[in-house]
């Protein structure tokens, strides 16, 4: 079978195959959408999308078991709060047959890079002109035609491996210089390293082994000498090297941190723990609170 295949099977199993018009007040978000979010820039380029074109991408729920016609909101709690904002009272939604939504959101970041590049080639797909997409986003057109263009050239692994990641477009630029193979070694150092700045992907590139890079790239770099050179790959090689031995230690210890955050933020969902807590361990309250406001922040 292959990957697409795979791909496709996964998503009919984890999500029922229509869509559903909901009501707005029938949907139970899991966390708040702070006043502090509500001032990035980030939600206002959402709101003027919502107000140019739409809901490009649905929000996620799964239904309630034995409440009727009741869902809990998985993913899409900033435009469900804009639709609330603007009077809405319905919105299309896709049902999640995972009731997870820990494990959910483990999976899938809406806001990353390659995501946002996705959205825009739908909208582009469905008739939205470029110039209206730049309004909604509050960008020039020029940002627009590179975001489209942003997975020329960028192999479909390399694709996988960093969907799910804020990773800068100047970086991408950068990966465009390697043939598939040493981008898929890059994009695992950074995701190692978790850095996925231009500058350290551009190190990267110039440690890179000639043979590695594409034909028109395989010039020698200004101001560094071919032993210079040849000493950078060496020592991008230990690195490599020893950024996979450290990470096979790391992931066992970063799962039980991801699983006990999650447990967590499940716990302190219940209302009599959390007055339990503060009433009796008021200091473990705080740290449980501490431990889990990056993650409900998000």
């Amino acid at each position: 079978m292959t990957r697409e295949r795979r791909s496709k099977k996964l998503v009919q199993l984890g999500f029922e195959s229509v869509s559903l018009k909901i009501s707005i007040s029938d949907i139970e978000p899991l966390r708040t959408v702070t006043p502090q979010t509500k001032k990035s820039v980030k939600y206002g380029q959402i709101v003027a999308s919502i107000v140019e074109v739409g809901i490009i991408e649905p929000p996620v729920v799964v239904r309630k078991s034995g409440e009727g016609k009741s869902y809990q909101l998985l993913d899409g709690h900033v435009r469900i709060e804009i639709l609330k904002e603007r009077g809405e009272t319905e919105v299309v939604c896709l049902i999640a047959k995972d009731d997870e939504a820990f494990t959910y959101n483990k999976r899938i970041s809406r806001m990353a890079t390659v995501q946002e590049h996705k959205m825009i080639l739908t909208a582009i797909k469905n008739g939205v002109p470029e110039e209206r997409l730049a309004r909604a986003l509050n960008v020039n057109i020029s940002s627009i035609r590179n975001k489209r263009r942003l997975l020329d050239g960028i192999c479909d692994e390399v694709v996988q491996l960093l969907q799910d990641r804020h990773v800068p477009l100047n970086t991408f630029t950068e990966l465009k210089r390697l043939k598939p193979m040493r981008q898929i070694a890059v994009a695992e150092n950074m995701i190692s390293m978790n850095r996925y700045s231009m500058t350290y992907a551009k190190s990267l590139v110039a440690a890179s082994p000639q043979h590695t890079l594409i034909k028109d790239q395989r010039k020698a770099m200004k101001g560094i000498s071919p032993e210079q050179l040849e000493k950078m790959e060496r020592e991008s090689a230990n690195l490599e090297l020893e950024f996979k031995l450290i990470e096979n230690e790391y992931g066992t210890d970063h799962l039980d941190l991801v699983l006990a955050t999650g447990y967590l933020c499940r716990l302190l969902e219940n209302a009599r723990m959390v007055g339990h807590l503060a009433q009796f361990f008021p200091e473990i309250l705080a740290e449980f609170q501490n431990i889990t406001q990056t993650r409900t922040a998000q």
